[in-house]
């Protein structure tokens, strides 16, 4: 009796699994864009030995679902058009619509890839307002990380660009996609698969990271998932508890209510300090949790319009209070705080302003370089300078140097945010990414070329274009001439560029931003994107290289001439004298350098050095105010002549 049931359990199970639906990833689906002048791939899963169909543009292709239950299809080069609809039969019949033949590109790396046009929705008023395309859309890959093998990804749908779709997009993805759109008038889908803080190895198969076996065993102990579980959950308790105590023990909370947020507290005791600022550099040497207040006076006026208080950004945590409200809260230093007001809460005269800062380790308060100011579009008030400020509690810094980053371990986003989606046809792939690999990048130079190699086999469309964003200028700009990681990271960068096949580079040396890793400018590394793309995957014989480089180098007495490759129409300099140079002899030392165009080359030149040897251009973390351009109105790459 129990076999027989046994019986007709599995039973049941095969009849099921034997007119199973058709599935599909979630990539193929309604509104998708599909690559043009190439074969495209579809695939899906279905019954073992199932026939399907598909029925699209006046091509029908079959193809059997395999043993694994997975199948595949080809269709045939298509030229751009649609809208077009698409019919897929198996046991089921599914009906796809509104999908555009176009060009297909994926955007992928770190946070400035991620970076959302919403975060630089005030810059870019005009261009959201104006978005409204059904023929740029984005598919936007949301997937947990982890070395799970996935056969699909958790979530994600194709969204056409609008005024409110497109705050959820990848701002350079969009201005790319926008460009492209503009000259060559063809769909163009983003797929944006990016996770901040990812450094390359990343990104790579175990197979690519073979030549890297410091990357293979930093690894190994994490695939096993409960073992990387238990050790997330060690860091939870211990990043909890630290909040815990501080919490218990702020004295500007009374369990969970915000005494020192609040409109009358008696500040006779507490000092000042200025805004923008870190707290260390003012003699506050403090990780825990900061009070600082202002007392700001409105005149009635402003009170007819929508008001925000715009903060910059703050190291780490805040929650911010007008007259003991909470406008909001952002968990970590790279979110821009601008919090609107409700309506009635600012009244005119007297209002106090409390922000509460949590300092986690490391410098702490409101870092500089960013607006400070409570107001509208027509009026507002300055909130630099000094404010009041109490310890609300010190605690010994979070040990978060030895917290599991995971996310970042070599592999995992190969695993959870590539391989789910590799395969489905694209024209070629921008890539933004580099800061998380500024401590190696000697290795770079290697591991990014690895890293292409790797990408261009998993999706077997042989070398597919691939467009490198250099990073861009940040941190405080050098008063002496220097050397670092970030510079030689872009030199790695530019070498990948120049040296692996159909590999392009796009220029952000001189729109960054010294007190954020996130400039809000995307606009234009999407537009040099764009370029790059016109020559390296278009190849648009009408469009001039757009990246100007050095070529050569000759001494003539005490000045070195400098000659360039990809010259364009020549060379500028931007508001004024040549900037950024320096130059040394045969004992390596720099001095900052004077420096002309003449002839279409550049002579540098110092009273130090009667005899150089070598010289660099905007060699520095920040380069800020190096001006040497094409006169195309685009930067020169940064360089050395020296080898050192």
């Amino acid at each position: 009796m129990k076999k027989a049931a046994y019986l007709l359990f599995f039973l049941s199970l095969w009849i099921c699994s034997a007119h199973a639906d058709v599935t599909l990833p979630k990539l193929v689906s309604n509104g998708m864009i599909l690559q043009r002048d190439q074969k495209v791939k579809l695939w899906g899963w279905a019954s073992p030995n199932e026939e399907i169909t598909i029925e699209f543009n006046g091509h029908t292709v079959k193809t059997i679902a395999g043993q694994d239950q997975k199948w595949q299809a080809f269709l045939p080069a298509m030229k751009a058009g649609g809208p077009y609809q698409m019919t897929i039969k198996g046991n089921n019949t599914m009906v796809l619509k509104d999908i555009l033949l176009g060009d297909v590109w994926l955007c992928s790396g770190q946070s400035n890839m991620e970076f959302l046009l919403s975060k630089s929705k005030e810059l870019y008023r005009n261009e959201i307002a104006s978005s409204t395309n059904n023929q740029i859309r984005e598919f936007s890959v949301k997937n947990r990380y982890s070395y799970v093998l996935r056969q699909d990804i958790d979530e994600g749908s194709w969204k056409s660009a609008n005024p409110q779709n497109v705050l959820g997009f990848s701002a350079v993805g969009y201005f790319f996609a926008l460009n492209l759109y503009q000259k060559y008038k063809v769909p163009i889908g983003i797929i944006h698969s990016s996770y901040p803080g990812s450094p390359a190895e990343a990104w790579m198969s175990d197979e690519a990271l073979q030549q890297y076996p410091h990357y293979l065993k930093k690894a190994a102990p994490y695939k096993d998932e409960a073992f990387a579980q238990a050790a997330l959950q060690k860091d939870k308790q211990t990043h909890d508890q630290w909040f815990v105590e501080l919490n218990k023990n702020d004295k500007g909370l009374n369990g969970r209510t915000p005494i020192w947020a609040k409109p009358g507290v008696n500040v006779a005791e507490w000092k000042k300090i200025k805004v923008p600022g870190a707290w260390e550099d003012q003699g506050v040497d403090v990780d825990g949790v900061v009070w600082m207040r202002k007392q700001v006076n409105v005149p009635r006026e402003m009170l007819d319009k929508p008001n925000y208080l715009e903060l910059g950004l703050i190291d780490d945590i805040d929650t911010t209070y007008l007259n003991g409200v909470a406008l909001g809260t952002k968990n970590n230093r790279y979110l821009e705080r601008r919090y609107q007001i409700p309506n009635g809460l600012l009244k005119a005269g007297e209002n106090v302003i409390a922000v509460r800062v949590v300092d986690k380790e490391g410098r702490g308060g409101i870092i500089p370089g960013k607006q400070y100011r409570l107001g509208n579009a027509e009026k507002y008030i300055d909130l630099t300078g000094d404010w009041l400020y109490q310890i609300g509690h010190q605690m010994p810094a979070m040990p978060v140097k030895t917290f599991l980053r995971l996310e970042y371990m070599p592999g995992i986003q190969y695993f959870s945010k590539l391989l789910p989606i590799a395969g489905y046809t694209i024209k070629g792939v921008a890539w933004y990414q580099g800061e998380a690999n500024t401590g190696n990048p000697n290795e770079y130079r290697t591991l990014l070329p690895a890293m292409i190699k790797d990408w261009r086999n998993l999706w077997g469309q042989g070398e597919f274009p691939f467009l490198i964003v250099q990073l861009a200028n940040y941190l405080a700009p050098p008063t002496e001439p220097q050397d670092g990681g970030w510079p030689r990271l872009r030199e790695a960068q530019a070498f990948v560029a120049n040296t692996v096949p159909h590999a392009g580079l796009a220029l952000a040396i001189d729109i960054g931003e010294a007190n954020d890793i996130h400039p809000l400018n995307k606009k234009d590394v999407g537009y040099r994107l764009a370029l790059s793309a016109y020559k390296v995957a278009y190849g648009d014989k009408n469009v001039i290289d757009p990246v100007t480089q050095y070529d050569s180098m000759k001494v003539e007495g005490d000045k070195i001439i400098i000659s360039f490759k990809n010259l364009g129409h020549g060379l500028q300099a931007k508001n004024g004298e040549l900037k950024q140079f320096a130059i040394a002899g045969a004992d390596k030392k720099f001095y900052w350098a004077k420096a002309t165009i003449k002839n279409g080359k550049v002579e540098v030149w110092s009273s130090q050095v009667k005899q150089p040897v070598a010289v660099r251009y905007a060699w520095a973390n920040n380069p800020e105010g190096s001006n040497l351009y094409n006169l195309n109105g685009l930067p020169v790459a940064p360089f050395r002549t020296d080898n050192w």
